[in-house]
C-alpha cells in the first residue's frame, strides 16, 4: 500500500494483539473510557481490519460485527490525518457489501461525524452520552 501501510482483515484469533494495542491506546489511555469494557463478546464473532504502518506497528482499527454494525473504530495519534482511518473503514464497508448487508451502522463519538460523513454515513437521531462521550448515530444505505 502507499506510504508503507499495510491493511490486515481477519477474525479475532488473527488480530488480538494488533488490535487490542491501538484500541486501549485510543480509548483506555487517551480518552479514559474502563479498561473493562474495551473486550467484549462481540469480537470473537467479528471481522477486524488492523493496518500497520511501514515498521509494522499497528496504528489503526475497527470492526464488523454480524449485525452489520461497525464499531471499535480507533487510529493512534501519531497516525491521524494520514489516511489510515479511511483505509479502515472502507475495508469495513467493503466486507459489508460483500457480505450482503444492506446498510451498515456506527455510533459516531461526534468529533468524528465529518469523517463518516465523508464516507457517505448519515447522522441519525439525538445526540447520547456513551461513557461521558457524545455519540450519534449514523447509518449507511449501501
Amino acid at each position: 500500500m502507499d506510504n508503507g501501510l499495510r491493511l490486515v482483515v481477519g477474525d479475532w484469533i488473527t488480530l488480538e494483539k494488533p488490535a487490542t494495542k491501538v484500541r486501549f491506546e485510543v480509548f483506555v489511555d487517551e480518552q479514559q473510557f474502563p479498561a473493562e469494557m474495551e473486550i467484549d463478546e462481540f469480537d470473537a464473532v467479528s471481522l477486524h481490519a488492523v493496518a500497520f504502518d511501514a515498521a509494522g506497528e499497528a496504528v489503526a482499527t475497527g470492526r464488523l460485527l454480524p449485525d452489520g454494525h461497525i464499531g471499535r473504530m480507533a487510529v493512534v495519534k501519531s497516525a491521524r490525518g494520514t489516511g489510515v482511518g479511511g483505509m479502515v473503514l472502507q475495508a469495513l464497508i467493503d466486507a459489508g457489501q460483500q457480505h450482503g448487508f444492506k446498510e451498515l451502522v456506527l455510533s459516531a463519538q461526534t468529533h468524528a461525524l465529518g469523517f463518516y460523513g465523508r464516507y457517505g454515513f448519515v447522522a441519525e437521531g439525538d445526540i447520547y452520552l456513551d461513557s461521558g462521550v457524545d455519540h450519534q448515530t449514523m447509518r449507511l444505505v449501501l
